[in-house]
């Protein structure tokens, strides 16, 4: 009886743990909103909510003049030019962006062969012919995604504002809304055509083949039938996009011209967004002083508006129903009579979709291939080993100080966000109940917390962690932030790793008299580690390619951290402070190649750790040895077979 109590006793202990696990992303996102409201309220108090929000000029030079009375504060931080701005781009972005991603999408799901041996020209190639064209098409979208995006900043820095300043009249200097938004273009295509291509595939392909059979073109049925059964995920993901692009804030720093008082008149008429404006000015902000307040109110403004993005993004999930009036109506919806029985060639204006498709997918592949290219190409000359391991002091910065904070970060981030993502993911897929309003909740916070930008992540760690804490710029500070971060990464990819284990191995489990604990610890995760291996991975990449959340916990010193108790500079920081500070741009070159090494590194390892716990998990390496081991005997007994024969004709 008592061994039955304290069994009773774990398990309740452990779904308590694995609840709190659950519940921690919940108690995030309110102290993320709550403390950064808190520093806002100054700001708030002094010019007033409506005159901040509309006011139209930022004078933050004026402030001591206001406080003497000479002007007033309403007249000195107004964020209405940021905010157009951060819309302009973000819409400007999102259009173009979002349709080289659906289109994108659109060849990756249908369009884009598996291999070359159907193109004539290659058939007498059979290297070529062997290629799995669409693996490597997908590879290099993946890894477009996963390129930090302060190098597409510098990217956009040293190529694309320079190639907008020679078509721009005399006298511009390239920076502004139009350079901002094709860079903001490339860094959200990748992701709105990755989810957008899993819709696609996921749509059911009775529509797909009850379509053919129907007499409608393939080209038909892909615009007109699988793109609208796919609306709800499309949406969703030109929704995600949105959000990463209104709360992105160094690549737009580098490109945006840096201008917070200036509306967009132009294209090219040098601006601020809310987030450049955090960056460009939090530097020099006295401590406690309104403009700091005012700054972190920026923050604030930003972060309503990626929860009115994240709200709507959760309103289309629940909408599952396919088809718009963009894409040509809902799957099933009656057509007229006379419109069936018009016996004439249609499809054109689908095979002209089709074509655009194609050719604006090799457009992005192209560019991936010149940013890698041009990168390795400016900054492999400058890598030597002195810059990478040697002493960093003051006019002869190195990387070795980089690799160690980095380092550092990832241990200490990952040793606290596995534990609680895992316990999380666990509580979500093993103890909760169908419909249950606390896992709603808990869904819908993890979401929210993924979905806030870097910048008030950044924002938050230091109001919290460096200074209630009293942390300071400190490892400890960027660690601790860092966990935020990853964390519903962590959650998301653990969850959906549980999900595919079969029920039959928990029930087999608990048949033979394991508690539900030693079932969840013994069976389900060892069995789920592929998703938690790749959750390490990608949260090893978010740390390597962060910035502007650890610019203001971490810190940027190029010197040797003293412990966790010290400041740092990760890869990211380190490229971030050459800029700023106008040091070497070859070492911006060179710091660009080890960044993008270490992401091409980690995407490839995301890659062969799905495919090898793909091919466990379906028994090919069971068949692969079973038929190696056959193979084997049968050599050997033809071999003695041979021997046998040969013994008997000399006897």
């Amino acid at each position: 009886m008592r061994k039955l109590k304290d069994a009773i006793t774990k398990e309740n202990a452990a779904k308590v743990t694995f609840g709190l696990c659950a519940a921690f992303s919940i108690f995030a996102v309110f102290a993320i909103i709550v403390f950064v409201l808190y520093r806002s309220i100054p700001a708030f108090r002094e010019v007033g909510v409506f005159n901040f929000i509309f006011g139209t000029g930022w004078k933050p030079t004026w402030e001591d003049k206001a406080w003497n009375g000479e002007y007033k504060f309403s007249d000195i931080f107004g964020v209405a030019p940021m905010i157009v701005t951060s819309f302009a781009v973000t819409g400007g972005s999102v259009l173009f962006g979002g349709l080289l991603g659906v289109f994108t999408a659109v060849f990756m799901a249908f369009y884009c062969p598996k291999n070359l041996q159907n193109v004539p020209v290659l058939k007498k190639i059979p290297v070529l012919n062997k290629l799995p064209l669409k693996g490597i098409f997908e590879q290099i979208i993946n890894l477009l995604a996963s390129i930090p995006s302060i190098i597409i900043g510098f990217f956009g820095l040293v190529v694309i504002v320079p190639l907008v300043r020679d078509i721009l009249p005399p006298h511009q200097t390239g920076t502004g809304v139009l350079s901002a938004i094709i860079v903001l273009s490339i860094m959200i295509m990748p992701t709105i055509a990755s989810l957008a291509k899993n819709s696609l595939e996921a749509a059911s392909k009775e529509y797909y083949e009850g379509s053919l059979g129907l007499g409608n073109t393939k080209d038909q049925t892909v615009f007109r039938v699988m793109l609208p059964a796919a609306k709800s995920g499309v949406l969703s993901a030109i929704i995600l996009g949105v959000g990463r692009a209104v709360g992105e804030t160094i690549a737009v720093y580098f490109v945006i011209g840096g201008t917070p008082g200036n509306f967009p008149e132009t294209l090219y008429t040098p601006v601020a967004s809310l987030t450049t404006t955090i960056v460009l000015e939090m530097g020099y902000a006295s401590p406690g002083s309104i403009h700091e307040s005012a700054l972190i109110a920026t923050g604030f403004v930003l972060l309503v508006f990626v929860l009115l993005i994240n709200l709507a993004l959760n309103v289309i999930k629940r909408d599952k129903a396919g088809g718009n009036k963009l894409f040509g109506g809902k799957i099933g919806k009656h057509r007229a009579a006379e419109k069936v029985y018009v016996y004439k060639q249609r499809g054109a204006s689908q095979k002209v979709l089709k074509y655009i498709s194609i050719v604006l997918s090799l457009f992005i592949a192209f560019v991936l291939t010149f940013l890698v290219l041009f990168i390795c190409v400016k900054g492999i000359p400058h890598l030597n080993l002195h810059f990478l391991f040697g002493e960093s002091r003051n006019g002869d910065e190195t990387l070795l100080p980089a690799f160690v904070s980095t380092g550092l970060i990832i241990f200490m981030t990952l040793l606290i966000a596995l534990p609680l993502g895992i316990g999380a993911a666990i509580f979500l897929n093993e103890y909760s109940k169908k419909g249950s309003r606390f896992v709603k909740t808990v869904r819908l916070f993890i979401d929210t917390l993924a979905g806030v930008p870097s910048i008030v992540f950044g924002l938050f760690g230091m109001i919290f962690f460096c200074n209630i804490c009293g942390l300071g710029y400190s490892l400890w500070a960027g660690s601790f932030t860092m966990v935020l971060i990853v964390l519903p990464t962590v959650i998301r990819s653990t969850e959906e790793s549980l999900r595919e284990v079969p029920d039959s191995m928990r029930e087999g489990s608990l048949a033979l008299g394991s508690s539900k604990v030693r079932t969840i610890f013994k069976i389900v995760l060892p069995s789920a580690l592929r998703g938690i291996v790749t959750s390490v991975i990608l949260s090893i990449g978010r740390i390597v390619g962060e910035s502007a959340a650890l610019i203001y916990t971490a810190g940027s010193s190029i010197r040797m951290p003293s412990g966790y108790g010290g400041a740092g500079s990760t890869f990211a920081v380190m490229m971030y402070r050459f800029q700023v500070e106008g040091l070497a741009m070859e070492k911006m070159y060179a710091t660009a190649v080890v960044l993008l090494a270490i992401v091409v590194i980690l995407d490839l390892l995301v890659t062969l750790v799905q495919k090898k716990f793909a091919r466990k998990a379906n028994g090919e390496e069971r068949d692969a040895k079973t038929s190696r081991a056959l193979r084997k005997d049968t050599k050997r007994n033809a071999v003695a077979a041979k021997l046998a024969a040969a013994a008997s004709e000399n006897e």
